[in-house]
């Protein structure tokens, strides 16, 4: 059945971003209700303005690399809106850089936003997210399953997004909770303006202008957005034609979850689990 994204809250990290205006453009189009967050409060407030009136469009700074905040302003979203519907964690960047030569606070840098900022966001919001039996999207890459040279630190956290999302959906599913990832190839957005003014992702991606490479259009990846959230998928893969190469790691994962992984057994580890310290 399609989930219905009229009058829904939809709160989107990175929403200032190319990818980020986009989606949210046109989840105003089917009559969403945003919570727009971004690190440029500036930019955040333009946004709002630009969208709509504080009773269908609301937004407030968010840093990912922080729990507080993070924390601080799904809640406030939530408080505005009354509730929470789905979130969509866009917030992320990307670094080209051999290990040689990458330093160290980069390589963390991108893990923090791009991996841990997810986890963040979808701790935050879960406890919002499951009152509505909502859903929750996190945009991963086509770089989850084919890893690129150069690349270590982001290949690592866009594959960790994918599997820490199968994890996740599999704890939320019997809350009627929907877990979500989009794995698009290159898109035209400001992130990939810098990989074409680098030499070393010119070099490697060829420009990125044909073949295995080329850019697909932002509006494919919206499109892809906006249809895996009204079918509340749990794999998004922009372009289509690319479905086999992104789920040929997982093809025996369903099997194995449904003799593996049943959701009363997930349940009772659940309350037997602990808070993580030690």
């Amino acid at each position: 059945m399609r989930y219905d994204l009229a009058g829904r809250v939809v709160a989107i990290t990175g929403s200032t971003g190319g990818l980020g205006r986009a989606v949210a453009v046109a989840l105003k189009v089917r009559g969403a209700r945003l919570a727009l967050f971004d690190l440029d409060a500036d930019a955040v407030a333009a946004q709002v303005k630009s969208l709509g009136t504080s009773s269908d469009v609301w937004g407030t700074h968010i840093d990912v690399r922080s729990w507080e905040t993070t924390e601080k302003a799904i809640d406030a979203a939530a408080t505005h809106f009354g509730g929470l519907d789905v979130i969509i964690a866009i917030a992320g960047i990307a670094i080209s850089s051999p290990m040689e030569k990458l330093a160290p606070e980069a390589f963390d840098r991108v893990i923090d936003i791009n991996l841990n900022g997810v986890w963040r966001t979808f701790r935050a919001a879960l406890p919002h997210v499951r009152q509505r039996q909502g859903y929750m999207l996190a945009i991963s890459s086509m770089a989850a399953f084919v890893h690129s040279p150069l690349q270590a630190q982001y290949t690592a956290s866009k594959a960790g997004i994918w599997a820490m999302c199968d994890s996740v959906r599999l704890e939320v599913r019997r809350l009627g909770v929907g877990v979500g990832t989009i794995h698009p190839t290159f898109f035209a957005t400001a992130m990939m303006d810098e990989v074409l003014a680098d030499p070393a992702g010119v070099k490697i991606w060829g420009g990125n202008s044909k073949g295995l490479w080329k850019m697909v259009p932002l509006q494919a990846v919206v499109d892809g957005v906006i249809r895996g959230i009204e079918r509340r998928k749990d794999l998004i893969v922009i372009p289509s034609k690319n479905g086999l190469v992104a789920r040929a790691p997982g093809l025996f994962r369903r099997s194995i979850e449904r003799v593996g992984f049943n959701d009363r057994d997930i349940e009772a580890a659940i309350a037997a689990a602990g808070d993580g310290r030690r």
